[in-house]
């Protein structure tokens, strides 16, 4: 168990759309130097509650507590909501990551410039900082957006769904760069599909289906019993001993009990 200060603190958070609630009544608590991945089918609210802790959503009911104040995280949106056609380089757009700090009609200065190729560097792009960002690969763009969030300093980053639509090598890039950056201190509040990337690698685990369905480590998460609440007959968990070995997700229902 991690039991390092709590950085994030939400309490019993609704988020209504249309009549209809996305999150209900969550609560959730994120240690600093935690990596946490949130599990659920589409739908289920994941995106929802990394919007609502950013502050870019409102809530109807509950309270979110950032130790320090929302200045120290950083948000890296789903790969569809970033339009990739805009001529700007991997530098720029690292650095556009700055306005609060340099306000819109500034230019940046020395010191933004350093930090933004420190940022690049951390993730491991300081030779491609002249590219225009359209022209990188799918995984190389994430990094780009990890980048301008550690440029603005955060050292917590929320990440929705990083990994889809990338190849396996470059997901295990992009894998190997945030279990660095973990391991240098920033804390990861990570949303995915990929059950056994969540199980192998995260300390902990939100399994979210509007409410939550069960939190804590991923021994404790997955289970028979918590994978069916989330996705119904399809789920099935292979156990041995008592430990999950396998997660599988029947998409079809042929596995029936």
């Amino acid at each position: 168990m991690h039991t390092e200060a709590p950085l994030i603190t939400v309490h019993d958070v609704t988020v209504v759309y249309r009549h209809e609630p996305a999150l209900d009544s969550v609560s959730l608590t994120v240690r600093a130097g935690e990596r946490l991945a949130i599990i659920g089918p589409n739908g289920a609210g994941k995106s929802t509650l990394l919007k609502a802790i950013m502050g870019l959503i409102q809530y109807q009911r509950g309270t979110i507590h950032v130790e320090g104040g929302r200045q120290r995280l950083g948000y890296v949106a789903q790969h569809n909501e970033v339009d990739w056609s805009f001529p700007v380089s991997v530098l720029d757009t690292v650095l556009m990551g700055m306005w609060r700090e340099m306000g819109w009609l500034r230019m940046p200065g020395r010191p933004q410039r350093s930090r933004a190729l420190q940022a690049l560097a951390r993730v491991g792009l300081q030779e491609v900082a002249g590219r225009q960002v359209g022209e990188l690969s799918g995984g190389q763009r994430r990094r780009v957006f990890l980048a301008r969030a550690l440029a603005q300093q955060a050292d917590c980053l929320l990440l929705d769904e990083p990994f889809s639509g990338v190849d396996v090598g470059a997901e295990q890039e992009l894998l190997e760069v945030l279990l660095r950056l973990n391991g240098e201190g920033i804390t990861l509040l990570l949303c995915t599909h990929d059950l056994e990337q969540a199980r192998e690698h995260f300390h902990s685990v939100l399994a979210l289906r509007n409410h939550v369905i069960a939190c804590g480590s991923p021994q404790q998460v997955f289970t028979r019993d918590t994978l069916t609440a989330m996705y119904g007959r399809r789920a099935l968990a292979y156990d041995m001993n008592g430990q999950p070995t396998t997660v599988y997700i029947d998409e079809h229902g042929c596995h029936d009990d």
